[in-house]
């Protein structure tokens, strides 16, 4: 199907730190799955032709990206006085968080630590593999050996992959009842799991519980709220959207580096 949608860039969005299982054929070209689905997608310009069909793509790719939530709404809350976020904003005109499953997204960052997007993407690919190409259940990543893990390149990551998937494969509810708690008390949950620490159950809430408010802060991240924002990121504005302009903010900074700043690790 063909469709037209302003304000989307696939480029943008694979190049963003969001999701690790999008094929690139080539630029403006993915391959895409999720959650048992999978379309692939061309886009030229505004124009997307689609491998779905428009039943499939109402009921489920047009959630996925996130298509229904005005982000310029959110983008005129920007303040005209903080040049640095309106470049950004600018920049990643194309940007949207994409409304990712959440399973997959807790794997997915617990592999990203200390660890960069072409690794992370291998290491993934090869845990699907196992699987014939699907994402794998709790249960299912919970069979595998510690050293069948180490394997697949995730290295110490594997003990916290295992943990996580061992325990919500004896609690599966749990991880559904993720979805209805107050942001607050899923950070408090997610961080009693080994491995998981304040910035990646920051980009979980975000990336897969499309929790707005959250702001996870890596290294480029800090690099920009020293440099730009010395007294603090001025959340208050940003409520209910402070994630987006993190996402701005992130992108634009891991793109276009305008300057750096030394900055202790936490």
């Amino acid at each position: 199907m063909r469709i037209q949608i302003e304000s989307l860039d696939l480029d943008q969005i694979y190049e963003s730190g969001q999701c690790f299982r999008w094929r690139r054929i080539e630029p403006g070209l993915y391959e895409i799955p999720s959650s048992g689905h999978f379309v692939q997608v061309r886009q030229m310009g505004a124009v997307f032709d689609l491998s779905c069909d428009e039943s499939e793509f109402t009921t489920f790719w047009r959630s996925y990206f996130d298509l229904d939530t005005d982000y310029e709404r959110w983008k005129a809350q920007i303040d005209p006085g903080d040049t640095y976020l309106c470049r950004a904003a600018e920049y990643g005109r194309g940007m949207r968080i994409l409304r990712q499953d959440l399973w997959e997204i807790l794997i997915s960052f617990l592999i990203s630590q200390n660890n960069n997007i072409p690794r992370i993407r291998t290491s993934l690919n090869a845990l699907c593999a196992l699987t014939q190409g699907r994402f794998p259940e709790p249960q299912e990543v919970a069979a595998l050996e510690n050293a069948t893990l180490r394997e697949l390149g995730l290295g110490y990551r594997a003990e916290y992959v295992r943990d996580t998937a061992e325990y919500y494969a004896r609690h599966p509810m749990e991880l559904e009842m993720l979805h209805s708690m107050e942001t607050g008390e899923v950070k408090k949950a997610l961080l009693e799991r080994k491995g998981i620490g304040p910035k990646v159950a920051d980009c979980i809430c975000l990336y897969g519980l499309h929790r707005m408010d959250s702001f996870p802060m890596d290294t480029h991240m800090r690099q920009v709220v020293a440099l730009y924002y010395p007294e603090g990121f001025p959340f208050s504005r940003y409520e209910g959207c402070a994630g987006l302009m993190q996402q701005y903010l992130f992108y634009y900074h891991l793109k276009k580096p305008e300057a750096t700043v030394q900055i202790p690790k936490p």
